[in-house]
């Protein structure tokens, strides 16, 4: 379960800075935000592709 604990970790390192943005308005918090959730969409892609393939070829 390394790739879950890896999406949880992202979304934990992701709340304050959404927080200080939705809550304070805090433009830096924003961005850095952006940034994260940018990476997460990558490894959520990734996480994808091996579901797919692990169907594909029997290996689960």
């Amino acid at each position: 379960m390394k790739r879950s604990e890896q999406l949880k970790s992202m979304l934990d390192e992701l709340e304050p800075d959404m927080n200080k943005f939705y809550e304070k308005g805090n433009k830096a918090a924003g961005t850095r935000a952006r940034k994260q959730l940018q990476e997460l969409k990558k490894v959520a892609q990734e996480v994808r592709l091996e579901i797919q393939d692990f169907k594909n070829t029997g290996k689960v």
